[in-house]
C-alpha cells in the first residue's frame, strides 16, 4: 500500500497532526476509514474546497476508504472559524437544497464501487436530527470542559470582538459528535480538514476518547496563499465555484492557466495527480521556458478535465486558441463565447451601428478612441481575428458570432468583445 503520508508531506498538504507516526502506524496495519466534512453554506463548493477533496481521493487511491459528509445539520448552525461577525442562519429548505447539490459534488471526486474500500457519502443530519436537547446536553455535552472550549482560537477571537452567539458556540460540539458517530458507525479513525478546522477537529478526538476510549487522529491541510499576497480562489467576479453554472469552464481554466510562475509548481503538488518526476520536470520547464507556460497549461488542463470532463476542456481550449487567432471563432458555442468575453474588457450594446474604434474604447479594450485609431493605424486592431485597417470601418450584422458576439483584439495579446442585445 502507498505510504500517503509520505506523499502529502511531499506535496505540502500536512499542516497540523496528532500524532503522523502512530497515524503511519495504522494504516500499515491496513485500510482505515477518513472523512472530511463540506458544509452547505452556499449552493456549490468552491476552489479552495479541492484540497480536502483531492485528498480524500489520494488516499482512496492509496487503498484506504473515504468518507464525505456533509453537514446537512451543522450547515444549520454555521461554523464561527475564520469569522469575525455571527453568520446568517438560512432556512431549512434552503440549506436541504444546498445538501444535494454538494453531494453531487463531492461524489465527482471518490469512487463508491472500488473494492475493498468503496466511499460512503453521509449527512450528518441523520443522526442529529435524532437528539433531544437533553441527549445532547447529557451525553455529548458534559464532555465539554467550557474552558477548554473558550480557549480554542475561533472563540476567543470572536468573544475578544462582537461576541458570540451560544448557537454557534455549540458548532465544535456538533462536529466533535460526528467523528464520534462515524467512529461508532464506520470505524472512522482520521479526519482531515482546513487549519482553520484544527480546534473542531482535537475536540472530536477528544470525545471518541473520552466516550469510546479510542484512539483517533486529526491531519489538517494548510490553506492555499498566492505569493503576491491577494487570496486564493478569488476573481474580479469573486469565488471561483465548482458549478459551471456560477464559475463557467472557461473562467476556471483561465484563473490556472495563470497562474503565476512562484505558485504553479506548489498548485501542481496541491490539486494534480502527477508524479514527482513530471512535476520537477514542469519545474525545469518554468525555470528555463517560463514564456512557454507548460507547467500552467497542464495545470489548467488537468484540473478543468478532472471537474468538468474531457469535452468541456477542449471546448475551452479551442476558445482560448481561437479568441488569440489560433483558431476558428464561428465553430465556438455560444456559452463557450459568452463564457470566454465575460473574462474580458466587455461592451454591452443595444445595437450594432458604431465604428470599431468605438467599440474598442468603449469595451475598456483601450484607454481611448485615439488610441484605437492608433491601434487601427499600426495594424494592431482586429475584429473577430481579422485585421481592420481602416478606422470608419463599422461592424454589421454579418460580423456577429452567434448572432450576439463581436471579439476584439488589440496586437498579439489584448482582447476585448462586444455583446448585443
Amino acid at each position: 500500500m502507498t505510504d500517503i503520508i509520505d506523499d502529502l508531506a511531499w506535496r505540502g498538504l500536512i499542516a497540523q497532526s496528532t500524532d503522523l507516526d502512530a497515524l503511519r502506524a495504522s494504516m500499515a496495519k491496513g485500510p482505515i476509514s477518513v472523512y472530511a466534512g463540506f458544509d452547505p453554506t452556499a449552493p456549490s463548493l468552491h476552489v479552495g474546497h479541492f484540497v480536502p477533496l483531492l485528498t480524500l481521493r489520494r488516499i482512496q487511491l492509496a487503498g484506504h476508504r473515504p468518507i464525505g459528509l456533509v453537514g446537512g445539520a451543522t450547515g444549520l448552525i454555521g461554523d464561527p472559524s475564520g469569522r469575525n461577525t455571527e453568520r446568517s442562519l438560512n432556512a431549512g429548505d434552503v440549506v436541504a437544497g444546498w445538501v444535494e447539490r454538494l453531494r453531487g459534488q463531492v461524489g465527482r471526486f471518490l469512487d463508491f464501487e472500488a473494492q475493498p474500500n468503496a466511499a460512503l457519502m453521509v449527512s450528518n443530519l441523520d443522526w442529529t436530527a435524532e437528539l433531544s436537547a437533553i441527549d445532547f446536553l447529557r451525553d455529548i455535552g458534559k464532555h465539554f470542559p467550557v474552558n477548554r472550549m473558550l480557549a480554542r482560537e475561533s472563540v476567543a477571537a470572536r468573544l475578544a470582538g462582537e461576541g458570540l452567539s451560544y448557537t454557534e458556540f455549540s458548532y465544535q460540539i456538533l462536529q466533535a459528535n460526528d467523528y464520534l458517530e462515524l467512529y461508532r458507525r464506520h470505524g472512522c479513525s482520521l479526519q482531515i480538514g482546513g487549519s482553520d478546522q484544527w480546534g473542531n477537529i482535537t475536540a472530536g478526538v477528544d470525545l471518541v476518547r473520552r466516550v469510546e476510549g479510542g484512539h483517533v487522529h486529526a491531519l489538517t491541510l494548510p490553506l492555499i496563499t498566492k505569493a503576491d499576497g491577494t487570496k486564493f480562489g478569488k476573481t474580479a467576479g469573486g469565488a471561483l465555484w465548482l458549478d459551471p453554472a456560477m464559475t463557467s469552464p472557461y473562467a476556471f481554466y483561465q484563473y490556472f492557466l495563470n497562474a503565476d510562475d512562484r505558485d504553479v509548481i506548489h498548485y501542481l503538488k496541491v490539486f494534480t495527480f502527477r508524479s514527482r518526476e513530471e512535476i520537477e520536470e514542469l519545474e525545469k520547464a518554468v525555470a528555463e521556458r517560463p514564456f512557454a507556460r507548460e507547467a500552467q497549461r497542464a495545470l489548467a488542463e488537468e484540473l478543468t478535465e478532472l471537474l468538468h470532463g474531457r469535452a468541456e476542456l477542449e471546448a475551452v481550449v479551442a476558445a482560448s486558441k481561437a479568441l488569440f487567432g489560433q483558431g476558428s471563432l464561428e465553430e465556438l458555442s455560444a456559452p463557450t463565447l459568452e463564457a470566454a468575453l465575460a473574462e474580458v474588457p466587455l461592451a454591452k450594446v443595444d445595437s450594432l451601428g458604431a465604428t470599431l474604434v468605438d467599440l474598442m474604447a468603449e469595451s475598456g479594450l483601450v484607454e481611448s478612441k485615439s488610441a484605437a485609431r492608433r491601434a487601427v493605424k499600426e495594424g494592431g486592431a482586429y475584429l473577430n481575428n481579422v485585421k481592420i485597417t481602416d478606422e470608419a470601418y463599422t461592424p454589421s450584422a454579418d460580423d456577429l458570432l452567434q448572432g450576439r458576439f463581436l471579439v476584439l483584439r488589440r496586437g498579439k495579446k489584448s482582447i476585448g468583445g462586444v455583446v448585443v442585445g
